[in-house]
């Protein structure tokens, strides 16, 4: 999985999750891919600097942010999953088989979201079809 910066047509900047750059460009040569914020469909890879990962030290742990509603990183996170949401079309559950339809253009090339199991995701993802878990708390249950 590489995560690629993004920018469309509009100058909205914004990052892009692919398997691979061979399928970033597969995906935007269908028009699969979209800006978050315009919903623009002419979108360029922008140029980035290489990722350096450093050793691990001994005393690294594994660590998550607790969304306490006044952190900026959980604010980032939180507004960027609002965008995620409004960009994309709700299917519930029939997301397996509308990503299916998407993939094999017997359906409008579009974002959508909606309920899928682990079993179904790893089958989609088998089938070639680029799939992204997020999970998005029930607005009221944010804090």
């Amino acid at each position: 999985m590489i995560v690629l910066n993004l920018r469309c047509a509009n100058a909205h900047r914004f990052e892009g999750w692919f398997a691979s750059g061979e399928e970033f460009a597969t995906q935007a040569g269908r028009h699969l891919v979209s800006c978050p914020i315009c919903g623009s469909q002419d979108v360029a890879k922008l140029p980035a600097g290489p990722r350096v990962r450093r050793a691990a030290r001994r005393d690294d742990a594994p660590c998550a942010v607790a969304p306490s509603g006044t952190e900026p990183a959980a604010q980032a996170v939180a507004m960027l999953v609002e965008q995620l949401l409004l960009a994309s079309e709700d299917v519930g559950e029939h997301f397996p088989e509308e990503a299916r339809k998407i993939h094999r253009d017997e359906a409008p090339a579009r974002n959508i979201r909606g309920l899928a199991s682990r079993e179904q995701v790893g089958e989609l993802r088998d089938e070639g079809i680029v799939v992204v878990s997020l999970p998005h708390p029930h607005k009221n249950a944010m804090h």
